[in-house]
């Protein structure tokens, strides 16, 4: 049965504990993967730059065949697409344990695990968005609190692990843990909603579509059976509902911005652990910081979620996203001046808490901009466009470190990225709404005045806003009239 809306509860919630498990076994590990880092340096003897590159091919995998996931989610299965991409990512991580090279590590924990990562995220945080309306921000709060809580959880496990039973037993048994997305996969029931699903009438019936298309369209839906379900399922949705939020000026400010948030926020990541062991805390302490991160982050995903859910709140979502993401770029400013664990600490609970903010409210200012029904589509787009940033970053950053010799310019570069993600978001709504406040004031303000000239059985009624053309017309034909 088709729903009229999102049910708001239900099954939902079961989704939302599906796509928590997801955030835990694809965010939280990819977070983890930096704790490697120090152990896949000293081991392969490379320098920070190309170690980075690990990193930085995971996360750009995950981001680049986001749209990928959201094919496969949208046209075959959600459940079908999560499912293979838990084997795919527990595939690389296992021939991980393996390794004898870091391009050997590029391939199976880069591109393998990071592609079947990118099946799993976006079909399963765009399902959360088919079931919820009302409390969405919240839901999507609990939902990608994975990330956080898993950090929390797995920073110092994995560290543990490494100690125990080596870099490659770590890899190993990491590889059983995400077999799990398997299982997250069947929870993701699919949900029929009624503006997913619209029939030929009802799409010719929108402005958007042109003459020329309606009437194709028409043809081919009076030929036979077979090309109407092709025209409506294939023709209809892939080519003029999936993708025509592209051309939306509000999701294009949206898309630029999102390069350069990306940009800043992914070399924290990888390197506030080498950075913390750089200024002399212990190995232990260095993972804690991760875990306050991530426990922080929890924290920012479920209060920011149910803040914005609020009457009051609920219209600036926007603003909430913009101030979060400014803040953490503030903390990457600030980050160079802290230099000992009691300083480092106050920085992980700020940046841990603003960060789990601004993740939370990605998905819900995108349906804002795009609506429910492309949200799928939308979020798979907004993935890929990490996925540059995500590559470069974290290389540019390390190039950075070993020429001038410390992390100074690579946290603020990172910094200055995440501010002007923020600033070009509040400039770009400021822009629309003077423009719209301005649109409002001349249609309401401006004076009409009326001059009226009859001629027989026929008259002129002129406004104030005629162009001069008509001025001379209606002079003309009044100087005519006046001679007869």
């Amino acid at each position: 049965a088709r729903h009229a809306g999102p049910p708001d509860g239900g099954w939902g919630w079961m989704i939302v504990a599906g796509c928590f498990l997801v955030t835990i076994c694809t965010r939280a590990v990819t977070r983890c993967i930096s704790i490697f880092f120090v152990e896949f340096q000293a081991y392969f003897g490379q320098d920070y730059a190309r170690t980075a590159w690990i990193h930085s091919i995971v996360d750009c995998a995950t981001m680049l065949c986001a749209p990928l996931g959201s094919l496969i989610s949208n046209h075959v299965s959600c459940q079908v697409g999560i499912m293979l991409g838990g084997l795919l990512a527990s595939a690389g991580l296992i021939l991980s344990s393996f390794a004898t090279s870091l391009e050997h590590l590029y391939l199976s924990l880069g591109v393998l695990t990071g592609l079947g990562f990118a099946l799993c995220y976006s079909p399963a945080i765009a399902m959360v968005g088919k079931y919820f309306n009302k409390r969405k921000a919240l839901a999507y709060g609990i939902a990608m609190s994975g990330s956080g809580i898993g950090t929390f959880i797995l920073a110092p496990v994995v560290q543990l692990l490494i100690e125990q039973f080596s870099w490659r037993g770590a890899l190993l048994i990491l590889g059983g843990f995400v077999l799990n997305l398997c299982v997250c996969g069947a929870l993701m029931r699919p949900i029929a909603l009624k503006e997913d699903h619209k029939t030929i009438p009802e799409f010719l019936e929108q402005d958007c579509v042109s003459e020329a298309q309606k009437q194709d369209l028409k043809r081919m839906s009076i030929c036979s059976p077979l090309i109407k379900m092709w025209s409506h399922k294939c023709l209809c949705y892939c080519s003029w509902k999936e993708y025509d939020f592209l051309l939306m000026p509000g999701f294009m400010v949206l898309a630029v911005s999102v390069l350069f948030m990306a940009y800043g926020c992914s070399p924290l990541f990888v390197y506030l652990v080498p950075y913390a062991l750089s200024v002399g805390v212990s190995h232990h302490q260095a993972a804690f910081l991760m875990s306050i991160l991530g426990v922080i982050d929890i924290i920012g995903n479920i209060t920011f979620g149910w803040l914005t859910d609020r009457r009051c709140l609920k219209k600036h979502r926007y603003f909430c996203y913009l101030f979060a993401v400014g803040m953490d770029g503030l903390c990457c400013l600030f980050l160079p001046v802290l230099q000992d664990f009691p300083l480092l600490v106050p920085f992980s609970f700020t940046f841990g808490y603003f960060d789990g903010a601004y993740v939370t409210l990605i998905p819900v200012v995108t349906a804002d901009v795009v609506g429910t029904s492309s949200l799928s589509s939308a979020l798979g787009v907004v993935y890929f466009l990490h996925a540059i940033p995500y590559l470069v970053s974290p290389p540019v950053a390390g190039w950075l470190v070993d020429t001038t010799g410390s992390y100074t310019a690579s946290f603020l570069l990172c910094g200055f990225a995440m501010i002007f993600s923020s600033t070009l978001l509040c400039f770009a709504k400021l822009a629309k709404k003077f423009k719209r406040t301005h649109l409002w004031s001349l249609t309401n303000n401006t004076g009409r005045k009326q001059h009226i000239w009859t001629n027989g059985a026929i008259a002129y009624s002129v406004t104030a806003e005629l162009d001069q053309k008509d001025v001379e017309f209606l002079a003309v034909d009044t100087n005519s009239y006046s001679n007869r």
